[in-house]
């Protein structure tokens, strides 16, 4: 839970810092059922959670990575937001969270923060097709031809086709375009495909879980006990 090193907790334990259910606890290697138990450490009380999940509305310039030497990152971006709701990280497995996916640099959205590697792995799955809904403005006109093409599938190049897509036009420069994959770069390469240059592209949807409209660029929350329940339905 981010309060400290084992050794940093033994010596918490050791001088009476901490209590479970409202008992003192003197040694170290006193079990407990980390599920149900209360912990006080300092006076301050923690449940444990095996698993986090925040939804990030990624602002433009912001680069989808846990570290980078050069630019700021959305996991600098998720530490900035907690720590202006509490004095400090204790309670937050930072060092574990991760972005389940990623969102180029000036792309903008819905990106899912986590811990929890096996639903990551389910909704970034080949296999599972998991669907992603994007918000594109581009360039030029987008036809209903050019829709068509992008609904059947394109040649992005080096032989990738993409699969099947939805794109409901909205309109003459904007459309949605929902996909159930997501490799490197593949809206901005679908419509290049197309012999259309992406300008704007946000994120909305992925799998159930929808962008918060009251979320601000660059604002995070917890996911909604349904939101996760949702989200963890994914077989």
């Amino acid at each position: 839970m981010n309060i400290g090193s084992r050794s940093q907790v033994k010596e918490l334990v050791k001088k009476g810092l901490v209590l479970a259910d409202g008992e003192l606890v003197r040694r170290p290697e006193t079990q407990v059922d980390e599920m149900n138990v209360r912990i006080t450490c300092k006076g301050q009380e923690y449940c444990y959670r095996p698993y986090v999940y925040y939804m990030m509305n990624k602002p433009p310039g912001v680069v989808t990575a846990t570290v980078d030497g050069r630019e700021r990152t959305v996991l600098d971006l998720l530490k900035e937001q907690l720590q202006k709701e509490r004095e400090d990280l204790t309670g937050v497995p930072i060092k574990d969270i991760f972005p389940a996916g990623r969102l180029d640099k000036d792309t903008v959205g819905l990106l899912l923060l986590t811990n929890d590697g096996n639903l990551a792995h389910r909704l970034l799955s080949p296999k599972k097709h998991v669907p992603k809904k994007y918000f594109v403005r581009t360039d030029s006109p987008i036809t209903r031809e050019t829709a068509d093409l992008l609904e059947k599938g394109v040649d992005m190049g080096e032989g990738e086709i993409s699969r099947p897509a939805l794109c409901e036009i909205t309109d003459s420069r904007a459309c949605f375009l929902t996909i159930t994959e997501g490799k490197y770069h593949q809206v901005k390469r679908m419509f290049q495909a197309a012999g259309l240059t992406v300008i704007f592209l946000k994120r909305l949807s992925m799998g159930p879980l929808m962008l918060d409209e009251g979320l601000k660029e660059g604002q995070v929350r917890e996911l909604t006990k349904k939101e996760v329940a949702d989200l963890c339905s994914i077989t």
